[in-house]
Parts: C-alpha cells; sequence; structure tokens
C-alpha cells in the first residue's frame, strides 16, 4: 500500500525511498531533498579552494629558514672544531721533530765550529781527534734515526649520528604564559553579547545593534541588525554552512555570504542558553538548573535525536554554562551553585558518559556563563570571569597552567590557525598564539 511522503505537511503519496535518509518522499520533495544535497557541493568547493589556495600560498623556505640558519651555523662551528683540532693534532708530530732537528743542527754547529778553530789553531791531540770522531758518530746515529722517522696514524670516522635532532612540531599549539600581547582590539558598545563564533573564513560576533562578520585581516567586512533581543550563544555549523545563535526569542541561523537570519524550528520552545554543532548535529542546553541538552539532526530537517536530562547531564543545583563539541566528545562547563565550584567535563557525545572531569577553584553565585573554548591539539581554554583568570587544560584533563587577564575574560574562541579571540567587557582582544 503506498505510504504518505514524509514531509509531514506534505498530502502527497510517496513515490521513492531515499536510501540516505530512508525516507518515503513524492517526486516533489524527492526533487527537492536532491536539490539540497546537491547545493552542498558549492560550500564543499568553497572550501576545498580556500585549502588549496593556503596551499599554494604556504613559503617552505621561510617555514625551514631558522631551522637551516641553525644548521649553516653548526657547520661552521663544526669545521673550525675540525680545523682546530686538526691544527692541535699536527702540531703534536710536527713540533717534537722540529725541536729534534734544531737541537741535532746546534750541535751540528758546535762541532764544525771547533773543528774550524783546530784548523785555524794548526794543533790537534789524538784526544781531539778522538773526541770529535766519537761525537760525529753519535750524530750521524742520531740523524739517521731522523731520517727514518714515521707516524703511525690511526684515524676513526667522524660519527654524525644523534648529533642533529630536528623535531617537527606545530607552531599552532598554544602555550598560556607565552601568550602573545593583544595585536588588535576592537572596542564593545554598550549591551554587547560576549560570545565569539568562528569557522576557517570569518569570525561572527556582536557588537549592538549588529551582528559583525571579519575577516582573517581582523577586518569587519559585513554586519547586519539583530533584532531579536537577548543574545546568548553561537557557533557554527557545517552541515548548513551556517551560523547558529541561540537568542532570547529562539533559535536563528545566519548565511555568511548575505547575513540573512532565519529562525529554525526546532519543536517545543524551551529557554535555550548555550549551543555546539558536529559535522551533523547540533546540540542545545536548556537555562535552568538540572540543565538538559538536546541533539537535534540537521538535514533533510530539524528533528530531535536524543534528549538528555538531570542526572545524565548534571546535577539538580547545577547548571550547564557552556559546551563545546570536539571529534566525538563534548566538554561541558557546570556550575555547582550550592558548592560554589566550577567543573569542566569531557563526555562521550554518543552516551555522555564521563570520560574526565576538573574542579575549578571556587565560583561565585552571579547566573553569568563561564565560557571554555577549544584550541589546538584537542587543548582547552577556560575563561573565569569572577577572577579575571584563564585556565588552560590539556586533552587528558589535566591543569596545565593559568593566568590571570588584564581585564576580566568572558568568552574566547580559536579563528584561523594562530589567533586565539578573547572577549571582555569592553572589549574584543585579538592575540597571536
Amino acid at each position: 500500500m503506498p505510504q504518505p511522503c514524509a514531509i509531514t505537511t506534505c498530502k502527497r503519496t510517496s513515490r521513492a525511498l531515499c536510501y540516505c535518509c530512508q525516507q518515503e518522499l513524492c517526486l516533489q520533495h524527492l526533487k527537492e531533498h536532491n536539490d539540497l544535497l546537491i547545493a552542498q557541493l558549492n560550500p564543499l568547493v568553497d572550501k576545498i579552494d580556500n585549502v588549496s589556495n593556503r596551499l599554494k600560498s604556504i613559503n617552505i623556505e621561510k617555514t625551514v629558514d631558522d631551522c637551516r640558519q641553525k644548521l649553516e651555523q653548526w657547520r661552521v662551528d663544526c669545521h673550525k672544531k675540525i680545523d682546530d683540532f686538526f691544527e692541535q693534532k699536527y702540531q703534536e708530530i710536527y713540533q717534537p721533530l722540529t725541536e729534534k732537528m734544531e737541537k741535532r743542527r746546534e750541535e751540528i754547529d758546535q762541532i764544525q765550529s771547533k773543528v774550524a778553530a783546530l784548523l785555524q789553531q794548526e794543533e790537534v791531540t789524538r784526544q781531539d781527534i778522538n773526541l770529535l770522531t766519537a761525537t760525529i758518530r753519535n750524530l750521524d746515529k742520531e740523524v739517521s734515526k731522523i731520517e727514518h722517522t714515521a707516524f703511525n696514524t690511526t684515524i676513526l670516522p667522524l660519527v654524525l649520528d644523534n648529533l642533529v635532532h630536528i623535531e617537527e612540531w606545530n607552531t599552532s599549539r598554544f602555550d598560556l604564559p607565552k601568550m602573545l600581547p593583544v595585536c588588535k582590539t576592537i572596542n564593545y558598545t554598550d549591551k554587547s553579547s560576549v560570545s565569539l563564533a568562528s569557522n576557517d573564513r570569518f569570525l561572527l560576533m556582536h557588537q549592538m545593534p549588529s551582528l559583525c562578520l571579519v575577516d582573517l585581516n581582523l577586518e569587519i567586512v559585513r554586519q547586519t541588525t539583530w533584532n531579536y533581543g537577548e543574545y546568548r550563544d553561537m557557533c557554527w555549523s557545517s552541515s548548513l554552512d551556517r551560523f547558529i545563535i541561540v537568542g532570547e526569542k529562539g533559535i536563528f541561523s545566519v548565511d555568511e555570504k548575505t547575513m540573512l537570519i532565519d529562525k529554525l524550528s526546532v519543536g517545543q520552545e524551551r529557554n535555550w542558553l548555550s549551543c555546539t554543532s558536529s559535522d551533523t548535529s547540533l546540540f542545545l542546553s536548556t537555562y535552568t538548573l538540572a540543565s538538559s541538552i538536546i541533539e537535534y539532526s540537521l538535514l533533510p530537517s530539524v528533528k530531535i535525536i536524543t534528549e538528555w536530562k538531570s542526572p545524565d547531564t548534571c546535577q539538580k543545583q547545577e547548571w550547564i554554562t557552556d559546551m563545546k563539541y570536539n571529534n566525538g566528545t563534548i566538554a561541558l562547563l557546570i556550575h555547582n551553585t550550592s558548592q560554589k565550584q566550577l567543573f569542566i567535563e569531557l563526555r562521550n557525545v554518543k552516551t555522555l558518559s564521563r570520560l574526565w572531569s576538573i574542579r575549578m577553584d571556587s565560583a561565585n553565585l552571579q547566573k553569568k556563563s563561564f565560557h571554555c573554548c577549544l584550541l589546538n591539539d584537542d587543548e582547552w581554554l577556560v575563561m573565569k570571569h569572577d577572577s579575571d583568570r584563564l585556565v588552560h587544560v590539556t586533552k587528558d584533563g589535566k591543569m596545565k597552567s593559568s593566568c590571570s587577564y588584564e581585564s576580566t575574560p568572558w568568552c574566547a574562541t580559536m579563528f584561523g590557525s594562530d589567533i586565539i579571540v578573547i572577549t571582555t567587557t569592553q572589549s574584543i582582544n585579538f592575540h597571536k598564539c
């Protein structure tokens, strides 16, 4: 018996099964579904072109220049050491032989002078003859030794193994104590949101009353007015190729090319707080104690996949202030209001089982969100706005370092491969790292 079209608002009969999503669709919606999938190829073309251009722009000579200079200096130093060593060894054989020859030459000069004096005086005795004969015989033996001198020279090969060790490492690796000073600042207007989101091309920020796109030159290139109330969180969705915004009045998507804002239908309206996105799903958390987390599929339409509730998410006196997806895991910042403590936990995104947990120092009672940021190498940065500190956490759940920040840090994100953006109460600061 023919099945109705899987699109709930459609009254037509299904005509085909879409094998990629296992839905029975009518011809019109099958074509729309196919067109939607084809349309997703264009952003992929842009992305691969962007990656290709980045690869072409890499200057290998510049990348290896520092290492080459060190190797050049090492070669010069080694050549000098070899030359010095050669001269030292050469003098060890040359100098003693020269001294022996000089000593025998002085003895010959003395005998020649003595013989010349005896000839001039025309007075010589048998004793003089015998003494001269013995002395000349000894000199002849010594000169003969010098004539037959040879050196047995044993030279071991110069082993260069393990003298030079070269390790490839990622210059974008974040080191909190060595974070460079601010390279650019964009001042905030009053009532601007501190939330940030980025992809490999743009940073999205809120500059009251506008949403602004910042390019990799750190310049605002596009903006549009935001008229949807309080602005709470944002993330980038690669599946939609759009930014997602959690607002007071719902969930919205923003097209980076047109800056058009569309409201997403996520079913039951809730008091949402934070968002994060995987390649295929959107995760939203509720702005309540004992927060819930809901996972939505995004294509071909927005649908609930899973809902996790307390105590799987957090305890009754806790709320999730921020969350970030990364490679099959999701990091949660959990504020315990009764114990005044903040935790960062890494969970399995499929089961929400805990992989590790770190308790931060005491957290204030103000219901203001704490935020975390995914760094390179799967590490994390936590903004402790109550103590004006940044906390660096390793990928295996260890506190690596912490430091005070020049002003109250609220939110942060990586932009490109080597820029970290931190929002404060007054400004957005860009750091090279």
